[in-house]
């Protein structure tokens, strides 16, 4: 068969929204797409240092073709490429991250930080079942969205391992803290990568003066100088993590009895929920909710309905007894989720939901009418 060449005649125009910023070998701006309303990053190759714009060339194709092989939650997307072999130069088009960088974020949300720490392992893990070391692990390269979503970005010093000899050490950074063992034998393999996010959360911790971090034991094993006595690679930390997260996350008597005291009231005044209803996941918009309901009885000795309560738990219908229900439980739960990091919500909700699994369902052909 005869092969075609499709042209493809018309280019995009995009608006040069602002410069970003200036790397080693190459610079970023802000572009806008008024066809489709959305604002885009897009990475020029052009080293700082004209002599080293042909030798460089290959790295930045070598970027282009592993974000090509990754597309993951936690690490930027790219959206199209444009190379200009005989000029050494191109172009990659990638998402706009409307955030920080990770400490600065976590400067302003401390209470983020075991949900931040958990995001990075993913988003690492990933880069690591795709066979690509980032190498290039700082501050600068894991950025925050606005939403809270990790974004792992700048693969321009990546490699993709196909072969044992591909875990030399062949570049040299101005890394920021000590440098492990391995680099005495020119070694840069996955351990190491473990090794600079767990230094780089360490740093963190020191830095911002956490003192909620969830995963301190395994952070110290990623942190290990010693490449034998450090956790092996980012699916090992995945594994403790799950195998150690209820230990490790420490819930005080004061904050198990709110979570109690408020489970058991659920428990007692919903009766009945429909089989077709749905558990409400976005933990953002229930606390939103329950602090708005609060609000309205705060005043009151016990909550004039019920109902009020379980719509921010529950999507769909319920029977419930509409009086009764205590404020001062509201109170001490909601003082619990707004005290709480995301990992501990997301455990606090994980035993709620299966508390109300427990409450009788019914079937909405039933002719009896609900709430």
């Amino acid at each position: 068969m005869e092969e075609k060449l499709i042209e493809f005649i018309r280019t995009r125009d995009y608006k040069l929204v602002k410069e970003l910023g200036q790397g080693a070998c190459g610079k970023t701006v802000l572009l806008y797409d008024d066809m489709i309303d959305e604002h885009f990053v897009c990475k020029k190759y052009c080293p700082c240092s004209e002599d080293h714009r042909q030798e460089l060339f290959s790295n930045f194709i070598r970027e282009i073709k592993l974000l090509h092989q990754v597309h993951h939650a936690n690490i930027v997307r790219m959206f199209n490429y444009y190379l200009y072999p005989d000029k050494f130069t191109g172009f990659i088009l990638m998402e706009f991250i409307d955030g920080l960088d990770i400490d600065d974020y976590l400067k302003n949300a401390p209470e983020k930080f075991n949900e931040i720490f958990l995001q990075v392992i993913n988003g690492f893990r990933h880069l690591e079942t795709n066979k690509i070391l980032h190498r290039d692990i700082r501050y600068q390269n894991m950025m925050v969205t606005n939403a809270g979503t990790v974004k792992i970005i700048d693969l321009g010093f990546g490699k993709k391992i196909k072969h044992p000899d591909d875990f030399d050490k062949s570049i040299s950074l101005n890394w920021w803290c000590e440098l492990p063992e391995e680099f005495e034998i020119s070694l840069y393999d996955f351990r190491t990568e473990v090794y600079f996010v767990g230094k780089l959360f360490e740093k963190m911790i020191r830095e911002i003066g956490i003192d909620h971090f969830a995963y301190k034991s395994i952070l110290n094993r990623m942190c290990s100088r010693s490449p034998d006595s450090r956790i092996e690679s980012f699916f090992d930390v995945e594994k403790e993590i799950s195998n150690n997260r209820f230990p490790e996350m420490d819930f005080s008597q004061k904050e198990r009895s709110a979570y109690r005291e408020f489970a058991d009231s659920m428990q007692h005044y919903v009766t009945k929920i429909e089989s077709g209803s749905k558990y409400i996941r976005d933990f953002g918009q229930l606390q939103n909710q329950l602090e708005e309901a609060y609000r309205s009885f705060l005043l009151e000795e016990t909550v004039p309905n019920t109902a009020l309560i379980a719509r921010c738990f529950i999507s769909g219908s319920y029977y419930n007894k509409k009086a009764g229900f205590p404020v001062r439980v509201v109170s001490e739960f909601l003082h619990l989720l707004k005290s709480s990091s995301q990992e501990k919500i997301r455990i606090i909700m994980a035993n709620l939901y299966t508390r109300l699994d427990s409450i009788p369902r019914y079937s909405p052909m039933e002719d009896d009418i609900p709430f």
